[in-house]
Order: C-alpha cells, then sequence, then structure tokens
C-alpha cells in the first residue's frame, strides 16, 4: 500500500511551466521530467517523453509484476525489469531528438527525466539529468540519483567544493539530457524499500532552494500536504524556475 501526491507549478519568474510529472498508480510509475529549450519547446520535450517512458513500460508491465513474486522470481526479474525502463527512457530520447531535427521550431529541445517504478517494496529508478529521486527514512532523506551536470563532476573530480558549486557560473550547465542526441547514457539501479519509507522526485526548481535536512519534517506530513508545502517553500525563497514534487509514502 502506498499514498502519492504531486503537484507542478509555473514558479514566480517564468510564464510557461516546462515541467512534466506522471503518477500512475495502476501501473506503479512515477516521472518528473524538466524541459529545456524555452522558445525550442521544453514543454513538449518533457511532455513527450514522459508519454513515451509511459507507454513503453505499459507494454512490458508482466516483466514488472514478476518484482512481486517470490525472492527467486524477483532475483530473476529484476535484470529485466532494468531494462525495460531503460530502454523506455532510450525510446524517449529517440523521438525526442527526431522531433527536433525534423521541425526546426523544436530543434534544441531536450529534458531532464527522472522516473521510479516500484512494485511491492522494490523500485526501480532511471535517471537522466538533474532532476532528482530522495529516499526518506527514520528521518532523514538520502539523495538516490546522481545530477548529470558540470558542477557536479567538478566536485566529484576534486576541482570544486561543495561551496564553490553553489557560486559557479555553470551550475546549470547539464551534462546529459533526452533529446540532445538519439542516444543516452541512463543511469539505472535498485533501491530495497521498507513500510515507512518516504521518497520524494523533484525538478530542480524544487532541489535547487531544499537543504536535505529540511525534507525529512516536510515529507511527514504526508504526500498531499508535502507536496503543496514543497512548492510553496520553493516559491517563498524565490521561485525561479518552474517547481515539479512527487511524494509517496509507503504504509
Amino acid at each position: 500500500m502506498k499514498q502519492v501526491g504531486g503537484l507542478s507549478d509555473v514558479g514566480r519568474r517564468r510564464t510557461l511551466n516546462e515541467d512534466a510529472f506522471l503518477i500512475d498508480d495502476e501501473l506503479g510509475l512515477y516521472i518528473v521530467a524538466d524541459g529545456m529549450g524555452g522558445h525550442a519547446a521544453g514543454e513538449v520535450a518533457s511532455r513527450e517523453a514522459v508519454d513515451i517512458v509511459r507507454e513503453t513500460v505499459s507494454r512490458e508491465r508482466a516483466t514488472l509484476e514478476g518484482l512481486e513474486g517470490s525472492s527467486e522470481q524477483v532475483a530473476e526479474a529484476l535484470p529485466k525489469a532494468l531494462r525495460v525502463l531503460e530502454s523506455a527512457v532510450q525510446a524517449a530520447t529517440y523521438l525526442v531528438f527526431a522531433m527536433g531535427e525534423h521541425d526546426p521550431t523544436h530543434y534544441g529541445m531536450g529534458t531532464t527525466l527522472s522516473a521510479l517504478a516500484l512494485r511491492g517494496h522494490v523500485g526501480l529508478i532511471a535517471q537522466v539529468g538533474d532532476s532528482r529521486v530522495y529516499l526518506v527514512r527514520d528521518g532523514e532523506a538520502k539523495q538516490l540519483t546522481e545530477d548529470h551536470t558540470l558542477v557536479a563532476w567538478q566536485i566529484r573530480e576534486g576541482l570544486l567544493s561543495p561551496e564553490e558549486a553553489m557560486y559557479s557560473p555553470h551550475k546549470n550547465v547539464i551534462t546529459r539530457a533526452i533529446g540532445s542526441q538519439d542516444y543516452v547514457q541512463v543511469d539505472t539501479h535498485v533501491v530495497s524499500l521498507q513500510s515507512g519509507d518516504s521518497l520524494l522526485l523533484c525538478s530542480d526548481g524544487l532541489h535547487g532552494y531544499l537543504h536535505s535536512a529540511e525534507i525529512a519534517p516536510i515529507v511527514d506530513l504526508g504526500p498531499t500536504l508535502a507536496s503543496r508545502r514543497f512548492i510553496d517553500l520553493a516559491n517563498q525563497r524565490g521561485g525561479r524556475d518552474n517547481i515539479t514534487a512527487i511524494v509517496l509514502r509507503l504504509i
């Protein structure tokens, strides 16, 4: 059993919401995508990517259902299920790139994408870009995804400290996106979940304003109230970007 809430908001500085999100409880699929391109139709890229991932995963529903069987069945189904999720993101990449190549008004559009496929207490994550997935357990929030940004790479390589990164002029440079090419490297991994866990999927319009220590107390409000609180908090702190949050709680 789970409870889910999700919201998206244009923010205080933008006139168009280029974020897209999906809550599909029946399929067990949850996605946040942050479109890029502005005049180059970032909102088209994010919406198309979400739709294609959902359609592709839906066709392979039986593979995901194998994650709810015995431990032996789960072990057998996991590699196949991860391939399904990765293939879905690759399909979205190919489509968004092709749309940009064939329509000059869409040339250069792209999107980040963070996807969670949830079956029982097994979560599969696919990641491209700098939207994020957090796990909240025992009052602490842990980032499950890795940002595909120039600044994140510089931190990992020891070229910048986290404090210096906050003021870097390159902090918005994304190194991986859906649509920039016809192929993208997709990070996928498995997370084992338990009753009482919560998850937050969000675009950078939210996490750019958050400290990790603030996440768990807000999530404790429950998915519906928490998603609203996250949106309000980002707007109160500037709202310079579109803001999207999905909160799930396993009960």
